[in-house]
Order: structure tokens, then sequence, then C-alpha cells
């Protein structure tokens, strides 16, 4: 008997021990290839970039979809060729599952290649550009566009500009992809609606001293229009306020995003522009954001920092459908287009390009207090929300992707003299 208990026993004790002994089941690691400037006249945007995805990250105890996230960071100093470099390295080397981040226009146009030679999906979640999601789209299937491209803030600018009653416009805009494709968009729409712009000022990318620029601009506009990225941001209101130039100025996002409005002046108030986030964006989930954000970093949230948190979430989202598992990169961005985001800027979904569809918010300078904090500061308040804005905003998709890209000179422009 007791012999027959022990050989009973026996196997149950051994299937205890090693029950007890064994290591716990892990998760599958994703690895992400997390591009930024880190040195450079970017390294503020790249930093904003950074803080965003991790503090999605935090948040989430490091998985994403429940997979344990290894995040490794590479500095792009803000150089698409470096960029290229730092993107082979992250596919060959790292081996990892996608590339993430970016910045410049030109930059995605120098990844999108790399990324459809190695077959690897990467999510541009700054990096982005007009025609990588119109007549490029079927040439770079493993790039997503989940934040925008140039020219889709700038569509509904032009139509608000016109309903504001201006005619005559001049535009100030960085000489390279990103300013010919923002101001592009908003040319096309402020002239369809009957405006007018008669005059294309083109200053270098890294521009400190507007000086040469400033007394060339035409006395009758209406108003100004202009796009800025980087330190530039800062310098053309001041020293064109300074100059004695009191033209309303109307701006693409990255004139006034909130990597920069912090640092500007009274100077800025009243300016207006146009982008799909706002840290003034009145819900309680952007309160919660700006609270949480500001917490941690000292700092308002810029637009940097929020698409990084929502591309965060979206990989999160779509891992989950994907049963915690990281598919494959077109299964990946096919189920992703499946999911209609409810995100801290609001509704966002992807269309048939991979390329979002989100509110495009107007917005206007002005010094206030907000979310309860004791100091008024400048804030980008909300004047205006064009809702599910697309990259063919309301025109016909086939008409347009007849046109050529936005460029330094399309539209042409027929009313300078």
């Amino acid at each position: 008997m007791q012999n027959r208990l022990s050989r009973t026993l026996a196997p149950l004790m051994l299937v205890a021990a090693f029950m007890l002994g064994a290591a716990p089941v892990q998760a599958e690691e994703l690895k992400i290839g997390f591009m930024a400037p880190k040195t450079g006249i970017f390294t503020q945007l790249g930093v904003d970039m950074q803080h965003g995805f991790e503090m999605y990250l935090k948040e989430h105890g490091n998985k994403l979809g429940g997979m344990d996230v290894k995040f490794i960071v590479e500095d792009t100093q803000g150089k698409p060729d470096t960029a290229v470099t730092k993107a082979n390295k992250l596919i060959l080397q790292d081996k990892v599952d996608m590339l993430v981040g970016g910045v410049l226009a030109t930059t995605g146009y120098a990844l999108a290649p790399v990324a459809t030679k190695n077959k690897v999906l990467y999510i541009g979640s700054i990096a982005t550009a007009d025609d990588l999601g119109q007549r490029k789209q079927k040439d770079f299937p493993y790039m997503v566009r989940p934040t925008f491209v140039p020219s889709q803030p700038s569509h509904p600018l032009g139509q608000w500009a016109c309903d504001q009653g201006y005619k005559k416009v001049v535009t100030v805009a960085a000489d390279y992809a990103f300013g010919h494709e923002t101001l592009g968009g908003f040319q096309q729409t402020f002239e369809d609606c009957g405006g007018k712009v008669i005059q294309k000022l083109w200053p270098p990318i890294g521009t400190k001293d507007f000086g040469p620029y400033i007394p060339q601009i035409k006395s009758d506009a209406d108003a100004i229009f202009t796009l800025m990225v980087g330190p530039m941001s800062l310098q053309f209101p001041k020293q064109l306020r300074a100059a004695g130039n009191k033209k309303p100025i109307i701006g693409g996002g990255t004139s006034y995003d909130e990597f920069i409005l912090p640092h500007m002046g009274d100077e800025v108030i009243g300016d207006v522009s146009a982008f799909m986030y706002s840290a003034a964006i009145d819900t309680p989930k952007n309160e919660a954001f700006v609270k949480k954000y500001r917490s941690q970093f000292g700092k308002v949230p810029s637009y940097y920092s929020e698409a990084n948190y929502t591309t965060a979430q979206w990989i999160d989202e779509t891992l989950k459908k994907s049963g915690g598992k990281f598919p494959g990169a077109l299964p990946f961005i096919k189920t992703m287009r499946t999911i209609k985001l409810d995100a801290v800027r609001g509704p966002v979904s992807l269309d048939d390009t991979n390329t979002v569809v989100n509110n495009i918010y107007i917005k206007k300078v002005e010094k206030k207090k907000m979310f309860g904090y004791p100091k008024a500061e400048l804030w980008n308040t909300v004047i205006k929300t064009y809702p599910n804005v697309s990259q063919f905003w309301t025109y016909d998709k086939a008409k347009f992707l007849k046109q050529p890209v936005y460029s330094r000179t399309f539209p042409p422009c027929k009313y300078c003299e």
C-alpha cells in the first residue's frame, strides 16, 4: 500500500517541484528603433518627441499590447543622411521590428525607401511629406503617417483666411520640402476661394537674420503667411514686429507650436496658426495630458510630444488586436487601419493610403490662464475646429492626384509682380 502510494505521489511531487522552480513565462519583446534629433538646432524637438513616447510607455509598464518594449533611441541630428545611417544600423544591427520618428519632410522622403527596401515598418510620427501619402504611396507601403502631411493643416487655414476677408497675402516660408508643401496647401485653398498670393519669399532653413527679407514684404498685403521651423519660429515674428510691421500673421503649425511658444513674447499675441494639436484644446482628456506632462517635464507638451504619445497608443491598440504579438509590417498596418483612436488631440484614423484623418484646429495666441494654472501664459486658443480632415481636404482625390505635388513652383505665383 505504501509503495503504491509512493508511486502515485512521486510524479505529482515532481510536477509540483518543477512548477515551483520554473521561471515565469516572459512576454514577447518588441524592438522599437526611435529616431529623433538629440543634438543640433532641433534638439528640443527631439526631446519632446522622446518624452511623449516614453510617457505612454511608463504609464503602461513599459509594455505595448502586452509585449515588453526594448526602446532604442538614435540621434539623427535633424539630418536626413544621418537618419538613413541610423535607420540602417537599427535594422541590420539591432534587428528592430519597427522604426518610429524622424524630423523634417526631407527625412521622411529619405527613410521611406529604406523601410521599403528592408521590408520594415516605419511610423513617421513627425517626419512626413505630402507625396509619400499621395502619388508615391504605392511605392512605399511600409510607411504610416499617423499625425499629418504638410499641406493637411494649411488647406483649412487657406479657407479660413479667405473667410476672414483677406484678399492679398504675402508668404514667407522656410525653403525646403515642408515649407513648399505647407505653403502650397494654403495657397491652393486661399486662391480657390478668391484670394491672391502676391509675393513669395523663401528664407533658407536655419535662417537667424530675416533682415534681408522683411523690407521686401509688399505693403499692400492684408496679411502675412509664415511657415517656420526650429529656432526660425522664434526669430521671425520678433524681428518682423521690431521692424514695425503690424500686418496680421497667419502661420503653419510649427511657427507657433508649444515647443517654442513659451519662449515667445507679447509680440505674437493675436497671431493665428493651424495644426492637429494645441495644448489649449479644452477637453478633460487634453487637460489631464497637459497637467501630467507638465508635472513630469516642467513644460507644456508640444505637438512633437502629443504626436509620439498618440503613436505609442496606436501601436498599443494595434498589438492588442494582433494577440499581443508583432505580426509583421504589412499585417500590422492592415490592422492599424481598422482602429479609430480616441486620442488626446481628438478622433484619429487612417485612410486607405496609411495617412491620418483628424481634426484641424485654427488657433489664436492669447495670454490667459488655463487648466487652473495661476499664471497668465501664452496659449494657442482654439477658435475654430475643422473635423475629420483628410490629406485631400474637400477635393476629389482622383483630380487632386493628377496635379503636381506642392513645390516651390506649384501652385505658380500667378498674382506675383
